[in-house]
């Protein structure tokens, strides 16, 4: 026993004896990138064109077929979004099976069946393959299109359209790409209603008989299965595909700007923070010698929480939870981009700092040991790949489409692990150069307009990418001016102070629910209350009870703070225009601005203590359009009808960060001066 524990003793010394002999402030010397032995696909072609690659993996009993069609980026035009509709309607039933039988028989196997515009893929136990083969050529070649599927579909795109409108991040990536490519090219076209509406279901119809043909597609098989097994079900199941002509496309290539430029989307109630992207368009491709030293370029530039993007202004500055960066290769056009989301006060210092780094990465260049933990992250995440069969499928596809040497993911760590920082510098300089960018911002422009004008003209655009509307105000037009016409309009400044009390339903329906608010308005006791009711309990209340407020929702509940009860207090009165001078509160013009069409003159109406009530008027009827809360979102006023003398807006929808969808709500009850307890404020 005594030998057993001198001997480990011994050799826990000499372990630690070495271990202490490690010079732990330097990273380990890289070895030689490791041999990756990639089996080759099996490949073989139907005489109607269909290109098939097979990778065998019998581990697990199962197989996947997925179906590529590699045709040219499609310029939709005033058809934009038509796209989106092709494999959704292809699934939709064919003209031997409903969409319910056809998603039920899916279902009963436990397989899944999916179609894109470029792609049908379906996936299913070995023992089913015979079934899921007969769905998905039966959604291949049997598609019925039926009309009914398509008008559900349209309501389901145009909401989310409605949704992407008020998501900064939507905003941003349209605005940008706006800019990169010009709204004529297919990367830079968006779908708005109007086009959308425009498809019809023919349109989609000569969409799939026009592109979806075998001559230009690649089908991959991957699960447990050989090549002469593979040979017989592809030509039982494609072989009476039918080849056809298919159009090709040429497009103008993106340039760069001769100077940097600037685009604003106006979005004051995004108040906390501003998206910022700088990009630019950058002729790239797989396989091309910059392909493989752009990924380490960009693990450094942005690619992770160990980069210079995310360091810089992240971790040393503050200014982000997070920011990042991208270098696309593309066929027809790639992208360069940096992007954060920043907080509104430090917009401009944020961009500094951004093109600070894309400067310093392009005059500087790279260090070693960026490059070596760069080749470190990049070999681990290939060979993690590599344990999934469908990566090997995507390899063979790749070098079919983009014609790549046979060898070329087999040497690709290789060819990495050989990369030096001078030929990653001299990428840099080729790939990226940072006097000819375009710089976007999604935020409240009256904060960060000016500021943006350091880094070349500010143009604005709206949230659909479009450049925004030149609307000039009256030049006599005065804030006092626009809350006067807007009291006219709805009855007259004494009509309105003679409102003591009221009360309010507004219901709606968010996804299928039935959603009630009710308000309660005391002007002369200063008293508000509103409530949120989901079948009919009381989801979330905000209370104003003279010198008190607060905000209770699901039994929790929130003092307000100061200057949130002095923004609250002022829904106290059903129209607080009318009492701002008893408020002691200050109006301000802040211009004429575009509400979704309609030039509404925005008035900013600010409390002592700072709260502020931020509206905006019709320019031509005077009537209140929007309102527009930092904290809770966007509300927007419409259908105008006469209540006990007065206009008031029947329709409210309200836009917030908050909810899923935008919630259109309708007056279903108005009482104007009705008695109120004070079981009505609780």
């Amino acid at each position: 026993m005594k030998r057993y524990i001198l001997t480990y003793f011994m050799a826990f010394l000499v372990a630690n004896l070495a271990f202490s002999q490690v010079d732990r402030s330097k990273f380990p010397e890289p070895g030689p990138a490791p041999e990756i032995k990639i089996a080759d696909a099996e490949t073989f072609t139907l005489d109607n064109g269909l290109k098939v690659f097979l990778v065998k993996n019998d581990k697990l009993p199962r197989v996947s077929f997925t179906l590529i069609l590699d045709r040219d980026p499609l310029f939709e035009g005033d058809k934009a979004g038509l796209t989106g509709f092709v494999g959704q309607m292809m699934t939709s039933g064919t003209t031997t099976r409903t969409k319910d039988q056809l998603d039920e028989e899916v279902d009963f196997i436990g397989a899944s069946l999916n179609a894109g515009s470029t792609s049908i893929s379906a996936s299913s136990l070995k023992k089913h393959q015979a079934k899921i083969l007969d769905l998905m050529t039966d959604v291949l070649y049997n598609p019925s299109f039926p009309e009914e599927e398509m008008e559900r579909l349209r309501k389901q795109t145009l909401t989310a359209l409605a949704q992407s409108k008020d998501n900064p991040n939507a905003i941003s990536g349209r605005m940008a790409s706006a800019m990169v490519y010009g709204k004529d090219h297919p990367y830079g076209e968006v779908e708005t209603e109007e086009t959308v509406n425009n498809v019809t279901v023919q349109d989609v119809k000569q969409y799939y008989q026009t592109f979806f043909k075998p001559n230009i597609a690649y089908l991959a098989i991957v699960g447990d299965m050989d090549k002469s097994e593979a040979e017989k079900v592809v030509k039982e199941y494609f072989s009476a595909w039918k080849p056809g002509d298919v159009p090709t496309f040429d497009y103008t290539v993106p340039s760069r700007p001769a100077v940097n430029q600037v685009g604003l989307v106006d979005r004051s109630s995004a108040a906390v923070q501003t998206v910022v992207d700088v990009v630019q368009p950058v002729q790239l491709n797989i396989g091309d010698e910059d392909y493989i030293p752009s990924r380490l370029l960009n693990q450094i530039f942005g690619g992770g929480s160990s980069s210079r993007l995310f360091m810089n202004l992240r971790e040393d500055k503050g200014y982000t939870y997070g920011a990042y960066s991208s270098i696309s290769a593309d066929k027809l056009v790639g992208e360069i981009s940096a992007n954060a989301s920043v907080r509104t006060e430090v917009t401009d210092s944020a961009i500094v700092e951004i093109l600070h780094e894309y400067n310093k990465l392009v005059e500087g260049g790279v260090t070693q040991e960026e490059l070596d933990k760069a080749k470190a992250y990049l070999t681990g995440s290939f060979g993690r790949s590599l344990e999934s069969p469908a990566t090997i499928a995507n390899f063979a596809l790749n070098i079919e489409r983009y014609d790549l040497p046979a060898d070329y993911y087999k040497t690709y760590l290789q060819t990495m692990n050989a990369m030096s920082v001078a030929d990653i510098n001299a990428t840099a300089k080729k790939l990226m150069d940072p006097s000819k960018l375009y710089i976007t911002a999604v935020g409240n422009a009256a904060e960060i307009q000016n500021k943006l004008a350091q880094f070349g003209e500010v143009k604005l655009y709206d949230n659909m990418g479009f450049p925004a509307k030149e609307l000039t105000a009256d030049a006599d037009m005065t804030a006092e001016k626009v809350l006067s016409k807007y009291l006219e309009a709805i009855g007259g400044a004494e009509k309105a102070k003679a409102i003591k009390t009221a009360t309010m339903k507004l219901d709606a329906d968010v996804m299928g629910t039935a959603l009630t608010i009710e308000m309660y308005y005391d002007a002369e006791g200063g008293k508000y209350s509103q409530k949120t009711l989901v079948g009919g309990n009381v989801m979330q209340m905000t209370s104003i009870l003279e010198e008190s407020g607060s905000v209770s929702a699901q039994g929790q509940s929130m003092n307000l703070t100061p200057e949130q009860f002095a923004d609250a207090k002022v829904n106290s009165y059903l129209f607080p225009e009318a009492w701002l001078a008893e408020l002691g509160y200050k109006a301000t013009l802040d211009g004429l601005k575009d509400v979704e069409g309609t030039p509404g003159y925005k008035v900013i109406m600010e409390s002592p203590a700072g709260a502020k009530l931020i509206n905006y008027y019709d320019a031509e009827t005077g009537l209140k359009i929007k309102n527009e809360n930092p904290l809770s979102g966007d509300t927007f006023f419409k259908d105008y009808q006469e209540k006990e003398g007065v206009l008031l807006p029947m329709t409210w929808v309200i836009k917030s960060q908050m909810i899923p969808v935008p919630l259109e709500g309708k007056m279903s009850a108005v009482e104007i001066n009705p008695p109120l307890t004070e079981e009505d404020f609780k």
